[in-house]
């Protein structure tokens, strides 16, 4: 039997053909669906800097929000680019690294005018009493009858060595470790953690510090010819910065000894754990000799540290099988 063709006017359009298929996603779709949990904290931490520096009044705020605007197009940008697979191989890996590195230090540096914009409110008083209330004692007022040159000195030394011990850690694992490994990702992961975290906590919780609150009560005056000048000259370069609670200095160096504890077994945590741990806790005792800090920002810098770890073994070890059940790029691409 002879089956005649179909009229030329019946026949389905290419449009309609086409419009019958399903779309393929969008590179932006495909980059979202790729994102990390590391990725998107990062992106809502810079996303919330800039609501709140569009909520300011200050004399800083089109500054600010110019630096803002600024971090979320720059981070966004960046990582669709990377997770959409624009850019690849070495240039996506550094690219990463980049990204990592400018959202905790490049926001750092800016929270000099942040800061300020972000509230006017000054909570020191409070913390104090708090602090008074809660534990019977201040640790900045109880050891200032301690307070000499050479004492000074110990403690500036620690203080001043938290700069060193975050790059010891951080550039290695950034530049040092070519795979992408659960250690890696759990690294990262605890850093931008605790990092972004506690920029936003400084927001809602900000002060100066016994230096600024009790200035002219105490007996002993710090000094050093060393130490304490470059720790001293290092603070004043940073400006008036309502950057206390939660203590940075308690907690980063406290999940760096956190986790190499619970890498011990591997090189070269198996012998640098105890280093680590004792610098920890003399910067940690620092913070608050130095008066820097009170002792519920030092105990909230602990909590931190704490949560940020366990968080991070977590998240780390639920995206790692994620990506590798839907066949997704590793978090982090192989410098070489």
């Amino acid at each position: 039997m002879h089956v005649s063709e179909r009229p030329e006017h019946d026949r389905p359009s290419s449009a309609a053909v086409a419009a019958t298929k399903p779309a393929s996603p969008s590179v932006i779709a495909t980059a979202l669906q790729r994102f990390a949990f590391q990725d998107w904290y990062m992106l809502g931490f810079v996303v919330v800097i800039l609501m709140i520096v569009l909520h300011g009044s200050g004399p800083e705020r089109d500054k600010c929000i110019r630096y803002a605007l600024f971090n979320v197009a720059a981070i966004f940008g960046s990582l669709l680019a990377i997770r959409g697979q624009i850019v690849r191989g070495f240039v996506s890996a550094l690219l990463y690294r980049f990204v990592v590195w400018w959202t905790i230090l490049g926001v750092f540096f800016e929270l000099t005018f942040i800061l300020p914009e972000a509230s006017s409110r000054v909570v020191d008083a409070d913390i104090l009493a708090f602090d008074l209330k809660v534990f019977g004692f201040e640790p900045a007022i109880a050891w200032d009858k301690y307070v000499n040159q050479s004492t000074t000195e110990w403690f500036s030394f620690f203080y001043y060595g938290y700069f060193f011990l975050i790059g010891l850690h951080t550039f290695p694992f950034a530049f040092g470790v070519r795979k992408n490994t659960p250690m890696l990702n759990e690294f990262s992961l605890g850093i931008v953690l605790i990092f972004c975290t506690a920029h936003i906590v400084y927001m809602i919780v900000p002060g100066y510090g016994p230096h600024h609150l009790l200035a002219g009560q105490f007996q002993n005056t710090l000094d050093g010819p060393l130490w304490w000048k470059l720790v001293r000259g290092a603070v004043d370069a940073g400006g008036s910065r309502k950057d206390i609670f939660p203590s940075l200095h308690t907690g980063a160096p406290t999940f760096l000894a956190l986790f190499q504890f619970r890498h011990r077994k591997s090189l070269p945590f198996k012998y640098t754990w105890p280093f680590c741990a004792f610098f920890a806790s003399q910067m940690v005792l620092a913070t608050m000799f130095l008066r820097w800090h009170w002792l519920i920002d030092i105990f909230a810098g602990l909590t931190l540290a704490s949560l940020a770890l366990f968080f991070a073994v977590r998240i780390q070890r639920w995206e790692r099988a994620r990506r590798e059940r839907l066949a997704y790029d590793p978090i982090w691409h192989d410098l070489f």
